[in-house]
């Protein structure tokens, strides 16, 4: 499988979040809330709640707001009504853009997303239109600097845990996986103290666009901005090459 080195976006994207952090955690509370509803306050028996405190700790949530967030999700699970709704569409250039969130109001929801289409010039698709140009994955980054080991040390390591492929890259390593398998690799790497910058389940565009015209990449950074705002948006992937 190819690479696409995504790395410095990460980089660009959490320093651009370092102004916005208590939104970025007001997300990931709702994922935490979310696994524990669902399975639970144990981490050690809930698989999507350890998923949802390693995202955490790759933003730099501190381990005590992650506590709290469990507790808080714990002590008020009848009050956790969330739901994971889904929406495709296209940006600028005929770009694809899916949109992950969660949500108590889907009405709410789906006019804030149709607004952040619009305004960037791009418009909502129907379900599927744009899901087939992707892989689901589970997806680990790691920066180079940051990783003590050789990088055929972490090849073994990551396919002896189940790891479907790992590509080298200039500044990082990239390794993928099956979304069943995600977390049994990153809990393995996490023992063997490996920092990771990305670790989640995501979606990888097969295809890259890109985009030459200045208004083009105005408008599709203005969708991506007010996706970024919506607290009810979890997550979304696009096939823009930047």
């Amino acid at each position: 499988m190819a690479g696409h080195s995504k790395f410095a976006n990460i980089k660009h994207k959490k320093e651009k979040n370092d102004a916005a952090k208590g939104k970025v955690f007001t997300k990931i509370g709702r994922e935490i809330a979310v696994a524990v509803k669902d399975g639970g306050p144990n981490p050690e028996e809930n698989s999507r709640l350890r998923d949802a405190i390693a995202k955490a700790k790759t933003n730099n949530m501190p381990n005590d707001t992650i506590d709290r967030s469990i507790k808080k999700a714990a002590g008020d699970m009848d009050s956790v009504n969330y739901e994971t709704v889904t929406y495709e569409g296209y940006g600028p250039n005929g770009s694809a853009i899916i949109v992950e969130a969660l949500t108590d109001n889907k009405n709410r929801t789906a006019s804030n997303v149709r607004n952040a289409f619009t305004k960037g010039k791009g418009s909502i698709g129907t379900q599927g239109c744009v899901s087939f140009m992707f892989d689901r994955s589970g997806q680990i980054i790691i920066d180079k600097e940051e990783c003590l080991l050789e990088s055929d040390d972490l090849m073994m390591m990551a396919l002896d845990a189940g790891a479907a492929d790992f590509i080298e890259e200039e500044d990082s390593y990239e390794i993928l996986t099956n979304p069943d398998d995600f977390s049994a690799v990153r809990e393995i790497l996490e023992k063997a103290d490996i920092a990771m910058a990305q670790a989640e389940i995501t979606m990888i565009p097969q295809t890259w666009v890109q985009l030459v015209n200045e208004e083009d990449i105005k408008n599709i950074q203005k969708t991506f901005d007010l996706l970024d705002e919506d607290d009810d948006v979890q997550e979304y992937w696009h096939n823009w090459d930047e």
